[in-house]
């Protein structure tokens, strides 16, 4: 009898066990079940319906319509030869498209994967590195530039000692209109044209006057190599580039002579357009002009300025290359005449305006850059206020430049009624 008890209680304890096992189990399942359950729920919420999708695709497709009768009508007008174009609008590149031929003398059509040479678009690129090494430390926007570079002598010491990292990234450093660019175009390294600007006598104290300039703005390139040991194409490629997924993507002449979807560049003599070698011009000065892209990769690249990136890097963190540094006085310059434009400054590679567009009062801000070299011509602008930014790449030095970006962004806001 006793023995019988024992083996009941054993029973028991085991089927207790059993029954507190199988309770976890179920109760693990149907927390399982319903993070899954959550996990939809929050998918189909965020996802967009069938009426949305298919606004999303009119609007698309009416937007790449109104470009292409828009560039049609230029190229029939012999005012370009090709364009790669690429618009953003919030979380999405709406076009990344070509227009036009790749070369006068080919019927190879530019497409998103064209590539182009950037020239001045390139300081853009400069500015959002200098700020994510601030963030990180490794320098500051206010260090003297002799600090990182002791061979630098720009005017006497005491002007010397006054040349910040800022100055240099926002053409105040007091340096006249394009000082020892011709160094630049000669291919001399930038770490020898450092040691030379104790040729140039000062215009103005640093901080004072906005100069542009492309030989002491590649300075900064120098900088960065300093303070990490990493020469600037490695640092752009491993911070931007490759986590953004801008393929096409170059710093190089080599690269870009054995790349095949490539637009070459044109210029005009009595009113037709002829092609032109592509140089090896400002590939010594990476940060001021040598960078080659795609209208993808600038499709990327201005998300990314939008910030949809952070995981790359924090939009507070990218604003800092667009804080406003110095005021460019009107000198009648293109962008000054762009509608409802109040006034500009430079920041960190980028042109920072203010504006007020007719149906409102308020003023708005853009960030801009225009880009030429070896006739090629382009623009880029981002319009923070209505999460829009819009880049336009030209294989030729167009007239169209001027007002491609007004005139764009009227097409994009016809299209999409509610960005104002």
């Amino acid at each position: 009898m006793g023995r019988f008890k024992f083996l009941a209680g054993v029973v028991l304890i085991l089927a207790t066990l059993f029954i507190v096992l199988a309770l976890n189990v179920i109760k693990s399942e149907s927390a399982r079940e319903a993070k899954n359950i959550g996990a939809e729920v929050t998918a189909n919420k965020a996802a967009p319906s069938k009426k949305q999708i298919k606004q999303y695709r009119e609007q698309q497709q009416k937007l790449q319509t109104a470009l292409e009768s828009y560039f049609k009508k230029a190229i029939n007008a012999g005012d370009i030869v090709g364009a790669g174009v690429s618009i953003v609008h919030k979380d999405s590149i709406l076009i990344s498209s070509g227009f036009g031929q790749r070369s006068i003398n080919s019927s190879k059509k530019v497409n998103g994967k064209t590539v182009f040479r950037l020239g001045s678009l390139s300081k853009g690129f400069a500015g959002v590195l200098a700020a994510s090494l601030e963030a990180e430390g490794k320098l500051d926007f206010n260090d003297k530039v002799v600090e990182y570079l002791p061979e630098f002598r720009f005017g006497n010491t005491d002007n010397t000692q006054k040349v910040k990292i800022s100055h240099i990234l926002s053409h105040s450093s007091g340096t006249p209109y394009h000082s020892f660019t011709n160094l630049v175009e000669a291919g001399i390294p930038v770490s020898t044209i450092a040691t030379r600007f104790d040729e140039v006598t000062p215009i103005s104290e640093p901080g004072q006057l906005y100069s542009y300039q492309n030989a002491i703005f590649a300075l900064s390139q120098e900088v960065m190599r300093k303070v990490t040991g990493k020469d600037v194409k490695a640092l752009l490629n491993n911070r931007f580039f490759k986590p953004l997924g801008m393929t096409s993507i170059s710093m190089d002449h080599s690269t870009l002579l054995e790349t095949e979807n490539v637009a070459l560049p044109h210029s005009r003599r009595r009113n037709r357009w002829r092609s032109l070698p592509l140089t090896d011009r400002y590939y010594n000065a990476v940060v001021a002009g040598g960078i080659n892209a795609s209208s993808l990769d600038m499709g990327k690249w201005m998300r990314f300025l939008l910030g949809r990136n952070p995981e790359v890097l924090n939009q507070a963190i990218i604003t800092k290359a667009f804080d406003p540094f110095i005021e460019i006085d009107y000198n009648n310059k293109y962008y000054q005449r762009w509608p409802g434009h109040k006034q500009s400054h430079y920041a960190s590679g980028w042109r920072v305006h203010t504006y007020q567009e007719s149906k409102h009062n308020e003023e708005k801000t853009m960030w801009h850059h225009g880009g030429s070299v070896n006739n090629y011509r382009n623009e880029i602008a981002l319009f923070p206020d209505a999460d829009i930014g819009i880049c336009v790449l030209l294989n030729g030095n167009s007239r169209l430049a001027q007002t491609v970006i007004p005139d764009l962004y009227k097409l994009v806001k016809d299209t999409y009624h509610t960005v104002d």
